[in-house]
Parts: C-alpha cells; sequence; structure tokens
C-alpha cells in the first residue's frame, strides 16, 4: 500500500498547496470583520468600507475556486486509486482464497471502495485543515497574549476529546466491522446454498443463526453510537464554550481598553475557525477509523500476494510430470493431508488416481495445477515448479476439471473461452475435443446461450461437460480431471471416455481422479492413495491386479462407491 501511496503523492502535495491557500483566505472574515469594527465606523467612511468588501469578496471567490479544485483533485486521486489498486486487489483475493487456512480478506473489494469514499468525502478536508490549528492561535496570540491563551487552552480541550473518542472507540468500531463482516459472509453462503436450505427446511435455523451474529453486530453498533454520540455532544459543547469564553475574555478585555470590539470579534470568529476541523474530524471518526483499517487489512492483503515481476517466458511444456516427496498441511492441522508423495509420468502417458475419500486425491490434483503450494517437496512440469510458474503464462498450457464444477455468468461460448475474448474457431474445436458440441447445439441459443448466475440454468451434467470443453481450451499438453464423471449420464459419461482416449492420441499427459474403474480402461498407469501417501503406482494392468488380489478383510480398501476390493499386502 505504502507504494501505492507514494505513487499518489502528487495528488496530496497539491491537495495541500491548495490547502495552503484556502487557509490562508479564510483569515480573510476575520480581518474583514476587524477593520470594520476599528475602522470604517469609527471613521464612517463608505470608501473604504465598499474597498474592503469587494477585497474580500474576490478573495473568497479564490478561496471558493481552490477548494473546488482540492475537491476535484482528492476526487481523482481516489478514483485513480480505485483503478491501479482494485485489480491488483482482485488477484490478491484470488490468490488468497486459493491457499486453504490463508487470512480471510473475501471483502477486499469493499475495503478499496472504503478508501475511494473517504477519498471522495468531506472528512479528508479536516486533516488538510487540521494542522492549521497552531497558525491560527498564534495570529489570536498576536491580538493580545491572554486571548491566545484562552484559545490554547480551548484546542488542547477539544483534542483531548479527539485523543479520548479514539480510545473509547476505537476497539468497538473494529470490533462492529469484524462481526458486520462475519454475518455478511454467513448471508452470502446461505444465498449460495439457497436450494438446499429450502429443500431441508432449513430457512428457521438458519434464520435464527443469522439473528445471533447480526445481534452481537447490533449490540456493538448500540454501544459504539451511544460511546461516539457522548463524545461528539461533549465536543460540540466545548466547542461552544470556548467560543463562549473566548467572546467573554474579548468583552473583559474591551472594557478595560487592552483591545478593541474588532479584535474581540475576529479572534471569535478566528478560533471557530481554527476548531472546525477538529470537530469535523471526531464527529466523522468512523469513516476515519474505517479507512485505516481498510488500508491495514489492504496493505496485509498485498503484503502476502506481491506482483508477480515480469519473469522468463518459458516453452510450451511437452508434459513431462514429477511429484518429488510431496507434503502439504492445512494451516492449524497437525496431520499433513499429503505424507511425501512422490512419482512420475512421461509427456503423452495417462494416470489413473483412485483410493477411499479423504486419502488426499483432490489435494494432490491442486497441486499439480500449481492451486495449492506444497510446504515440502515439489510438483515440477518439464523441471519447471509449477508453483511458481506465472499462472498467465501456465494456464493457457494446463486444463483443469474441478471436482466442485462453478461456472460464470455469460455464454456457454464465455465460459470455454475462460471468459476471455471468443476466438470461435477455438471454442468449437474445444467442444469438439470434449464431445459436447452436439450437447451445446440443443441448449436454446447453443453457444450464445447464458448460462445463468454460477450456470444456474443447466444441469449437473451439462455444466460438467462445458468444463470439460474450457479444461480443452487452447490445447492444453497437462489435462488433471477430478471425478469429471461425478454428474453424468451414461451418454455423458461415453463421451468423456471417447475425449480421453483422443485426448491421449494427441500426446496430452492426462491425469483422472475417479472412483468408477470403467475410466481406468484407456489409461496407461494407476496410483493407489491411502491417508496421504502413495500405497500402489505402476502399468494399470499390474496395479488392478494387485488391487484386485484376495486378502485379509483387515486389509481390504474402499476404492470406488460402495465397492471394495482386498488390499494387496506388502
Amino acid at each position: 500500500m505504502r507504494q501505492f501511496v507514494t505513487r499518489f503523492r502528487p495528488f496530496f502535495l497539491y491537495a495541500g498547496l491548495f490547502s495552503f491557500f484556502i487557509n490562508l483566505l479564510l483569515l480573510v472574515p476575520s480581518l474583514y470583520m476587524l477593520q470594520v469594527f476599528d475602522r470604517v465606523i469609527p471613521s464612517r467612511s463608505d470608501e473604504t468600507l465598499v474597498v474592503l468588501t469587494i477585497g474580500s469578496l474576490v478573495c473568497l471567490l479564490i478561496m471558493m475556486v481552490l477548494d473546488l479544485l482540492r475537491a476535484r483533485l482528492l476526487t481523482s486521486a481516489g478514483v485513480a486509486l480505485d483503478r491501479k489498486l482494485g485489480p491488483q486487489v482482485l488477484s490478491g483475493l484470488l490468490s488468497n482464497a486459493r491457499r486453504p487456512g490463508a487470512s480471510d480478506y473475501s471483502l477486499g473489494l469493499r475495503d478499496v471502495n472504503t478508501l475511494r469514499t473517504f477519498l471522495t468525502g468531506t472528512g479528508i478536508f479536516s486533516l488538510f485543515d487540521a494542522p492549521w490549528l497552531p497558525v491560527y492561535l498564534v495570529v489570536i496570540a498576536l491580538f493580545h497574549p491572554v486571548l491566545g491563551i484562552v484559545a490554547l487552552i480551548g484546542a488542547l480541550l477539544l483534542l483531548s476529546l479527539g485523543y479520548l473518542n479514539e480510545k473509547l472507540t476505537r476497539k468497538s468500531l473494529e470490533g462492529l466491522q469484524s462481526e458486520g463482516r462475519k454475518a455478511g459472509r454467513f448471508i452470502d453462503q446461505t444465498v449460495r446454498n439457497a436450494e438446499v436450505v429450502n429443500a431441508l427446511g432449513m430457512v428457521g435455523n438458519v434464520t435464527r443463526k443469522w439473528e445471533g451474529l447480526n445481534r452481537s453486530v447490533l449490540g456493538l453498533q448500540i454501544s459504539t453510537s451511544q460511546l461516539a454520540g457522548m463524545v461528539s455532544g461533549i465536543t460540540k459543547f466545548m466547542r461552544q464554550f470556548v467560543q463562549v469564553a473566548m467572546l467573554g475574555t474579548g468583552a473583559y478585555l474591551v472594557i478595560d481598553l487592552h483591545v478593541t470590539a474588532g479584535v474581540m470579534m475576529a479572534s471569535t470568529i478566528l478560533l471557530g475557525r481554527a476548531l472546525a476541523p477538529v470537530e469535523t474530524a471526531i464527529a466523522g471518526w468512523k469513516s476515519l477509523v474505517d479507512a485505516r483499517s481498510a488500508y491495514n487489512r489492504l496493505d496485509r492483503l498485498l503484503a502476502e500476494n506481491p506482483n508477480e515481476s515480469p519473469a522468463t517466458e518459458l516453452p510450451t511444456p511437452a508434459g513431462d510430470l514429477v511429484v518429488d516427496k510431496v507434503v502439504f498441511a492445512i494451516r492449524g492441522q497437525e496431520r499433513p493431508i499429503l505424507r511425501g508423495v512422490s512419482f512420475q509420468i512421461k509427456a503423452g502417458e495417462s494416470l489413473g488416481i483412485i483410493g477411499p475419500s479423504a486419502s488426499g486425491k483432490s489435494t494432490l490434483a491442486r497441486l499439480m495445477v500449481g492451486i495449492w503450494k506444497p510446504a515440502s517437496g515439489v510438483v515440477r512440469l518439464d523441471g519447471a515448479d509449477v508453483a511458481t510458474w506465472p499462472r498467465e503464462h501456465l494456464g493457457p498450457h494446463m486444463g483443469y476439471l474441478p471436482q466442485d464444477v462453478e461456472l460464470f455468468s455469460g455464454t456457454v461460448s464465455d465460459n470455454i473461452a475462460r471468459m476471455g475474448a471468443v476466438d470461435s474457431d477455438a471454442v468449437i474445436a474445444a467442444a469438439h475435443r470434449a464431445n459436447a458440441h452436439e450437447m451445446i447445439l440443443r441448449l436454446a441459443k447453443g453457444y450464445d446461450t447464458d448460462v445463468g448466475d454460477a450456470g444456474n440454468t443447466l444441469s449437473g451434467g451439462q455444466r460438467q461437460r462445458l468444463a470439460l470443453a474450457r479444461a480443452l481450451y487452447g490445447n492444453p499438453r497437462l489435462l488433471v480431471l477430478d471425478e469429471p464423471n461425478a454428474n453424468l449420464d451414461g451418454e455423458g459419461e461415453e463421451a468423456l471416455m471417447r475425449t480421453i482416449r483422443d485426448i491421449r492420441v494427441d500426446g496430452v499427459t492426462v491425469i483422472v481422479i475417479t472412483h468408477r474403474p470403467s475410466l481406468l480402461a484407456n489409461i496407461d498407469k494407476v496410483l493407489v492413495m491411502r491417508e496421504g501417501q502413495v500405497e500402489m503406482f505402476g502399468p494399470r494392468a499390474e496395479v488392478i491386479a494387485k488391487v484386485t488380489r484376495g486378502a485379509t478383510p483387515a486389509n481390504t480398501p474402499t476404492l470406488v462407491g460402495g465397492q471394495t476390493a482386498p488390499r494387496a499386502e506388502g
């Protein structure tokens, strides 16, 4: 974040320069009143009054223009910051979300909006104007030392209230933000799972859960508002009291002929102007705390996900895959999910990964495509570490079909083209390779059919077949399929098997994770996973023979849903 702030430093420097002249020109009303009371009224000079009035009007017009320019400059800074920061924050959010157990910054773009709102609002003006308080105090002291002392005491009291406001409300405001974000995430999750919530009669339970979360938000809201209201009320009282004290002190000095009436009025107005930014800052303290918290969260997010420096673009991989002693664990869990997994397949070979649930198959798939990074060990594609290979370079050479299929709002073509510019020939070629072309043509508008929010207008099988076409878009050299037939009917599974057979002929390295032995018919090698370790690895016929060979019941692993196969000794 410091780099972004440095980049926009000219905006703030010019805003500070404008603030310098604005605050100088704000002295004009006080000086005007001083001259009117001390010179114009005693001399009864109309000409002097006209000249002073015109001069003051010109100065105030200049101040208005500078104030408008400052506001426009800070608004431009906020918009420019949003445009520069937003894409990197979104990239950081996506990178952070792919790491299990990582800190939650799911509302990072809202934090960008908070910063932009603060920069384009009126709260930031008080930060530019408040440093002028000492200057105003010095000017008042030049009128008379006693007036300067009264003004200094009033300013110290108001600043003390600002400090007290920070101490009293900071934790409450940060807690309110945290609880509000937690309640918001729960609502987002509930809406995404609305189908299950309604089908299983969970509406009441979900509502009560949200009410519990919202109750804590409301409690913090009440306590925070009460504290802020109390401090704000005291601040308003204190400011008015200080002005009354200043006016009373000035009147006393006028009675004793120490100062003129013009000095009394000018110093009172000047003190009110000096204290106004402090009062504004206290009144808008919540926006300041929100902006500061947003800044800190974004700073941590960007520090955890720095921009990848331009790297030498490696050639198109052939597909040689090496998994070397890979260990992976989720933060906060003692037992690793994967423990020393090692194997190797050559370019153009195919591998089937089987094993019981929770044996680490899907985790291994994420490591092979570089979504997650192992705690130790390495996954190499053509000798390069896939976890450090820049995603924009590796992505076009990689095909991945996750177990939980998600589509994006848009057309069928948009999704197959990976939400990039649609190359119609490449989209149709990918659909043909996935044997999904005819299925797509049967949709209402073919390739131009809108799939709806997350593909909700399509069936599970249709989504899975479109996701397979997306994985095959752009001629990838490594294809990882995690349970690719989980939602397919007979026609879809037959199309999937043809696809696997055809892309093997094209020399693509194929890895299939499955519970169904039928998908292993055209596979070269099989790897059996159990409890995060490789139990067996080798040619398909050899491994299948071992897992189907008779063994003791205690050593019988579950390989497919509802089926068991005896575990080979050794």
